[in-house]
């Protein structure tokens, strides 16, 4: 294989001298390989490295390495070729050139050896294609040094092949898509929503689809994701439940149908800060309780109960942690309380809102803020006030979002056993203090159970 060109530009990799002692001492040939030459040249930060083998010695030359930089014994997976070797904070993966597929039925690839020109051209994506040596030249034998310039994403061979030896490939090439600001060549998109349906189990594992979409989600163009999953025919496949929103229309000051919306609101969402999966899930299932809650007058009464079910439904499927559903579940069924916020809403309303979110208020705020940003919504400004009411209620002292009384003290006031009568009377102290009825006073509250005996 030819030389290649110099990487010009950055410090060079403290691993490479190491890499290629080692493999100089062996005797074996080996590079850098896939996504951390792209970024290298992208000038994107990519922490971990993979290494290629020829030969197929992959296994030795990570257990030389490893001696050789001092750490633990290298992960071994002999089935495959591959070993892992953990440098600090750094992951070095390496694998003996190798060509694989899978069969129509399975999830299993059939791995054989293969040389590194096989095994670049059964990769997936021509930039992710690209060999850099260990004194950092480039070897680009499938054009990935001009599809990178191209922002393009291009497969090495036909994509109906590429495609077909590993379906979640088709995941891989929307989620770069949106990760790198790339286009998909003009052959993608029709090949994709021909074989949509590999891309699910049992051919793909739930993991490995529930991976990438959580990628596509906190990539930094989450919206762009979506589209492309809708338009290469996997929206359908994968999550149907927002599949359903699209053609449902909606007035007021919608500029959109539901799944449009729902786009929107994701893209406003991801603009708002931090990477926060559950807010940009949340935004993604706000609104699927309404194709199946519509009415012939354009409204949608309980779709927010029915989006939380959908959505604890379509989460549970794709394995998401039990946490992150129920969360994502709950700011769903909230959703619609920031938005529906007016100037007269009572304090009780207010705190009522903070205790029914908890720890989730300010996400769901800025759940609130991507709703109506994606919309023609006049009034910018309430949720700005109601954040002010809501930090006001919250810096209360003593606090009114808790009583300070227990079910215990509540039992020995009123000489009563354990059971739901305790529970609605400390309901309706709660209320009562949040409404400002009551002050948070323990003797005060003790009393008032006292006195009424009618409870």
């Amino acid at each position: 294989m030819g030389k290649g060109t110099s990487v010009g530009g950055g410090a060079p990799d403290p691993a490479f001298p190491l890499l290629k002692r080692a493999a100089d001492e062996m005797g074996v040939r080996a590079w850098a390989v896939g996504g951390y030459v792209r970024d290298s040249l992208l000038g994107r930060a990519h922490p971990d490295l993979d290494v290629v083998v020829e030969d197929g010695r992959a296994l030795e030359l990570a257990e030389r390495f490893a001696a050789l930089v001092g750490a633990r014994r290298p992960a071994l997976f002999p089935r495959f070729g591959t070993a892992q070797v953990t440098w600090g904070r750094r992951l070095v993966e390496f694998v003996s050139a190798r060509a694989e597929s899978y069969t129509p039925d399975s999830r299993k690839p059939f791995v054989h050896p293969a040389s590194v020109e096989e095994d670049l051209a059964r990769r997936d994506f021509t930039v992710n294609a690209m060999l850099m040596d260990f004194d950092g030249n480039v070897i680009d034998p499938l054009g990935g040094r001009t599809d990178l310039v191209r922002r393009l994403l291009r497969t090495p061979q036909p994509a109906d092949v590429t495609f077909s030896d590993d379906p979640l490939r088709m995941l891989r090439a929307i989620r770069f898509a949106a990760e790198l600001d790339f286009e998909l060549a003009p052959d993608l998109l029709p090949i994709m929503r021909r074989l949509r349906d590999r891309a699910r189990p049992p051919v793909l594992s739930v993991e490995r689809i529930s991976g990438e979409l959580r990628l596509m989600l906190l990539s930094e163009r989450p919206g762009r994701a979506l589209k492309l999953l809708d338009d290469g025919g996997l929206m359908e496949t994968l999550l149907p439940e927002v599949f359903a929103c699209h053609g449902v229309e909606q007035g007021g000051y919608h500029v959109a149908d539901v799944f449009g919306h729902t786009v929107m609101t994701v893209e406003r969402a991801a603009e708002l800060g931090p990477k926060d999966l559950v807010l940009r899930l949340a935004a993604l299932f706000h609104d699927v309780g309404k194709p199946s809650s519509a009415t012939p007058d354009g409204s949608f009464h309980g779709h927010a109960a029915v989006g939380a079910d959908l959505a604890r439904e379509a989460l549970s499927r794709l394995r998401f942690s039990n946490t992150e559903v129920e969360r994502v579940a709950r700011l769903v069924l909230l959703h619609l309380r920031p938005v529906f916020y007016a100037s007269d809403w009572t304090d009780g309303a207010v705190r009522r809102l903070a205790r029914d979110a908890d720890d989730l208020l300010w996400t769901l705020m800025n759940l609130a803020r991507a709703d109506i940003g994606a919309s023609r919504y006049p009034d910018g400004t309430k949720l700005a006030e109601l954040e002010a009411r809501l930090r006001g209620v919250l810096e209360e002292r003593p606090t009114r979002m808790r009583i300070p009384l227990t079910g215990r003290d509540i039992m020995r006031v009123r000489d009563l056993a354990p059971g739901p009568e305790v529970g609605r009377i400390k309901a309706k102290l709660e209320e009562l203090v949040l409404d400002g009825t009551l002050p948070p006073d323990r003797a005060v509250l003790l009393a008032y159970v006292r006195d009424r005996s009618e409870w």
